[in-house]
């Protein structure tokens, strides 16, 4: 267990060291290399300001934003959400300054596109360094298989017989796809808008690849992107969060309104469109990077470390095989699969609260009480809200402005062990299906009383 929650941390101030599939082309190590040495802002993998932040034992400050500060106030609790935090409060970064306290772009961002909620300002006194070990929901697969078998028994056997039909089905169906970018990870290339559009298809039976897509596309823009609001930030020590912000809501339809990246996949020829009209230097580029990147990041978080990419194939073989040969990528579609059963609603916290107390122990060991999102140190961070060895304050806080936030009101309220409450995005036939009047009903019932669910691009995808 202990190993599969140290797979799926990163470390960008260490060499790597995953376990990764034989016969892959290019290793970890050797990606590392060029992300960091041959991107415009790859030197920010090892030195930003976040990281910088964690490392010196110093008081952070970050920044959350909530709908729900009466209820906070009055129940005086904090609770916690998932997504590719397992079970922290989503915030971002706050650099203290003379002039007040300045949002990372990415709490700017969410500030100005979340006029209606409530900053509030975190103040997080470590016990000691904290190790710079980000969580990367892409490798958290394994863990989602396991926790599954491991509690199926609160399923009824129909309903387990109808998570195994839908898994399988949708790997028949995207079979020839997924072996395509096995043989592509281990060196064998295919004309990249081939790829491409083959991915795009393959999405719709295996919504992880819209994630990992997803993914690989916001890696490519934020390391490779040149305009003058990149190198600002940069700078600052940061990544640029706007840009895939952009892409997400340029490539589908109403992402703005459900945003779930299970519908992400353009096609090649919208691919290039999309990538040229935020900057063309980027358009000849993407799709070679994508085909290279997804390929390998498929192989490294589908297959277990034991399995030989040049061998494994998904046409024909069994679930049972499978889930021996790729429990990553099993328990990536087991995990989004039951999200959509009559019954999620009572099982939520029976699948995610075992997965975040064996996250919060993992954190707890390692000295880790603030996690981030590991794809990229690029500024989602959360706090742990069961680490025993740091203390924090709150408050509401007020923007001047310049855009500097400055601490209002405290508040009285303390971390919880508990899960807000959480909903899934109907599916794309449920969409057509539905008026957005009552989408907007959908996703106000199922906010908690007390919740302080995440604001990132991610939303409900993660």
């Amino acid at each position: 267990m202990r190993d599969e929650w140290e797979h799926a941390h990163t470390d960008y101030t260490m060499p790597a060291q995953r376990r990764i599939p034989a016969s892959l082309a290019e290793s970890e190590s050797d990606w590392r290399h060029y992300l960091e040495r041959s991107t415009p802002n790859g030197w920010l993998i090892q030195n930003n300001a976040m990281t910088e932040a964690l490392v010196s034992g110093k008081p952070m400050y970050l920044l959350h934003t909530t709908k729900d500060i009466d209820a906070i106030r009055a129940s005086r609790q904090l609770h916690v959400s998932t997504g590719c935090l397992v079970g922290a409060l989503y915030c971002s970064p706050l650099a203290s300054q003379r002039e007040g306290l300045r949002p990372h772009n990415l709490g700017a961002y969410l500030m100005r596109t979340k006029p209606s909620t409530t900053p509030m300002v975190f103040e997080v006194t470590p016990d000691a360094p904290i190790r710079p070990k980000g969580v990367d929901y892409l490798h958290l697969g394994a863990i989602h298989l396991r926790t599954y078998l491991r509690y199926q028994s609160f399923l009824t056997p129909a309903e387990n017989d109808q998570l195994d039909r839908a898994v399988l089905a949708g790997l028949r169906a995207a079979a020839v796809f997924l072996d395509i970018a096995l043989r592509n990870a281990a060196g064998h290339a295919t004309p990249a808008p081939e790829f491409i559009d083959q991915l795009s298809d393959a999405v719709a039976h295996v919504p992880f690849l819209g994630y990992l897509y997803f993914e690989v596309l916001s890696e490519y823009l934020m390391l490779h992107s040149a305009t003058p609001e990149t190198k600002t930030y940069a700078q600052a020590g940061e990544l640029n969060n706007w840009l895939y912000k952009r892409l997400a809501f340029a490539a589908v339809d109403g992402m703005d309104q459900l945003f779930d990246l299970a519908r992400f996949n353009p096609r090649h020829h919208r691919l290039v469109q999309l990538i040229e009209g935020m900057e063309p230097a980027l358009g000849p580029g993407v799709a070679e990077y994508v085909r290279r990147r997804l390929s390998h990041l498929f192989a490294r978080t589908a297959l277990h470390p034991s399995q030989d990419a040049a061998s494994v194939t998904f046409q024909g073989a069994n679930l049972s095989t499978l889930r021996k040969a790729a429990p990553g990528l099993i328990g990536q579609m087991i995990f989004r699969e039951i999200r959509y059963m009559p019954r999620y609603r009572q099982l939520y916290h029976c699948f995610e609260k075992a997965k975040a107390l064996e996250a919060w122990d993992y954190w707890n060991s390692e000295g880790i009480p603030a996690p981030f999102n590991g794809i990229l140190p690029k500024g989602e961070m959360g706090i742990n809200p069961v680490y025993p060895r740091s203390t924090v304050r709150v408050w509401t806080a007020e923007q001047d402005s310049k855009g500097y936030l400055h601490p209002a009101e405290e508040v009285t309220a303390i971390f919880t062990p508990h899960l807000a409450s959480w909903w899934a995005p109907p599916r794309q036939r449920e969409i057509q299906n539905t008026t957005d009047e009552s989408r907007v009903e959908l996703a106000l019932e199922a906010r908690s009383p007390i919740s302080t669910q995440r604001s990132s691009v991610n939303g409900v995808s993660a």
